[in-house]
């Protein structure tokens, strides 16, 4: 996949699939310690692929974006300390 692909996906589901094609690679190489696995072109485009994922991400943080989870967590934790100071 194209890095310009991966820059129309929002933050938290790029760390999302950052997550998940690091669980991928380590069965990649899993299966390749035990001998199962004959695919080495797979993991190396896994890889690769993983690799643009975190450069569009290191690029959106850069940028100041933030993920709507990140936000909104910060925004219930500014709520909630703002309520125990008015107690």
């Amino acid at each position: 996949m194209k890095a310009e692909k991966f820059r129309g996906i929002d933050i938290a589901d790029l760390e999302r699939q950052v997550q998940d094609s690091q669980d991928q690679l380590f069965r990649f190489r899993f299966q390749m310690g035990m001998g199962q696995m004959e695919g080495l072109k797979k993991y190396r485009n896994s890889k690769k692929d993983r690799a643009r994922m975190l450069t569009v991400l290191a690029e959106k943080h850069a940028a100041g974006e933030t993920s709507a989870a990140v936000t909104s967590a910060k925004a219930a934790a500014g709520k909630n300390a703002a309520k125990k100071r008015n107690k």
